[in-house]
């Protein structure tokens, strides 16, 4: 497409087991029998792809985290998943989240590139730094890296991926039967990747991806986040609670990537969306109400705001102002520096109590992402008002009840849009590049010797 006014919407979903919201699973439409179940995960990917969404997206990270007052959160292993799923559906993309920090590149280029050839064309890694000591603590170490060695690190871990699958030149099967040639075996070439976190030899052991890299995502905030999502990313996942700040963050993506040597607009920018929707407003704000007022005692909520800043909150008055000063210091946070991020912002904006705030972050899910409610002509409105405004090149879907909240978005949120012109009436293209609009990667051809 070109043009502004030709452009259209992309949309992920966030299959986060039972719905985004940590009491979707009390709802009486909620099946958590079914969470680890292939046939729920089929059923919630073929509804998306009937959808035309761009990709399934999912979340993880490698440990096992109760926070106070909680229930647990279960997290299917990404990998294995979409390998299923990829062989039960022909065009969405299937994105899934792997750890920089404890993670070997040559594994998840290994994964990824397999993922990609098996699902002819549609894998999207997204890469994160983790959060938290106790992760940490899964792979051997006492505590988490500290800010800036995370995003070091994350680079480097770009920069082997990378080469690891550009280490094939895209011609280099030969498969000649008449002459017994298989491959040409000099264009496949050695990475020799040699620096302070890794060492890697190379070359893969799997072709050059059909998509020649699958589509590499990133969620940073924090400065070191926006300039590794502006150097590597094809997508950026964030959080913008307001219009304002959507189309900052866009604005600030857009001149990264510039100064990165990219083109500005070459970063799709995908805000997170929580929609209640409903054949009315009062049936779409009465879900929500429904799920937020699940009762939950206001000295667990602050105890889980406490671990989340790292901070003994139990001994303050809950209807004091929350002080921006316990706000714990973004350089030696072992968890989230995006969601404390975002957490500043709404602190500064709105002048919460601590009760307040700990009642905010537990009905927002710990995030600070874009609430939309109403019937789905409303949210057709919002979302074309922030598409329109540059906020979002699209959204990735937090839907907080599944399968539900899926099937409301398909079935009222989606037509509107299409009748507005602004999302897609069938897959143009069969790999998740082509649903992005994204070009792929050149790649070598035989004779070339480098693989950068």
């Amino acid at each position: 497409m070109s043009g502004r006014d030709n452009r259209q919407l992309h949309l992920s979903l966030n299959l986060n087991g039972l719905g985004f919201h940590r009491a979707g699973w009390r709802h009486p439409s909620s099946q958590p029998d079914r969470v680890f179940s292939a046939d729920y995960y089929l059923e919630l990917a073929r509804t998306a792809e009937r959808g035309q969404l761009d990709a399934i997206f999912l979340a993880d990270t490698p440990a096992f985290v109760l926070m106070p007052g909680r229930s647990v959160t279960l997290q299917a292993e990404p990998v294995s998943l979409l390998s299923a799923l990829a062989v039960a559906t022909t065009h969405i993309g299937l994105i899934g989240t792997i750890s920089a920090s404890y993670s070997e590149p040559y594994t998840v280029a290994r994964q990824f590139a397999m993922l990609d050839h098996l699902s002819a064309g549609r894998a999207g890694v997204n890469v994160v730094t983790s959060a938290g000591d106790r992760v940490a603590q899964n792979f051997g170490r006492d505590s988490h890296f500290e800010h800036a060695t995370r995003y070091e690190r994350a680079a480097d871990f770009l920069t082997v991926v990378t080469s690891l699958w550009d280490s094939w030149a895209d011609d280099t099967i030969r498969a000649d039967k008449a002459t017994g040639v298989f491959a040409d075996l000099e264009s496949i070439v050695e990475i020799n990747h040699v620096s302070e976190h890794f060492r890697v030899r190379g070359p893969l052991n799997i072709p050059r991806p059909p998509q020649g890299r699958p589509v590499l995502v990133q969620a940073g905030a924090s400065p070191r986040g926006r300039d590794l999502a502006a150097r590597w990313a094809d997508a950026v996942y964030t959080g913008s609670s307001t219009l304002e700040n959507g189309q900052a963050f866009c604005q600030d993506i857009r001149r990264r990537a510039a100064h990165a040597g990219r083109r500005a607009d070459s970063v799709r920018v995908l805000p997170g969306l929580i929609p209640y929707v409903g054949s009315t407003e009062r049936e779409a704000r009465e879900l929500r109400r429904e799920l937020e007022d699940q009762p939950e005692p206001l000295d667990a909520m602050i105890e889980e705001l406490g671990a989340i800043l790292e901070t003994d909150l139990g001994g303050l008055d809950p209807d004091q102002p929350m002080d921006p000063a316990l706000f714990p210091d973004e350089a030696t946070y072992g968890q989230s520096v995006s969601r404390l991020v975002r957490f500043r912002q709404y602190v500064h904006a709105e002048s919460p109590t601590i009760a307040q705030f700990a009642r905010w972050v537990r009905s927002n899910l710990g995030v600070v992402h874009w609430i939309a409610t109403g019937t789905g002509e409303q949210i057709a409105d919002q979302l074309e008002t922030w598409f329109r405004a540059g906020a979002a090149d699209g959204f990735n879907l937090l839907v907080p009840l599944l399968p539900k909240g899926l099937d409301d978005v398909v079935d009222q949120v989606i037509p509107e849009l299409r009748r507005r012109g602004l999302f897609r009436t069938g897959y143009d293209g069969r790999t998740l590049r082509d649903h992005l609009g994204l070009e792929r990667p050149a790649g070598r051809r035989s004779g070339t010797a480098s693989a950068r």
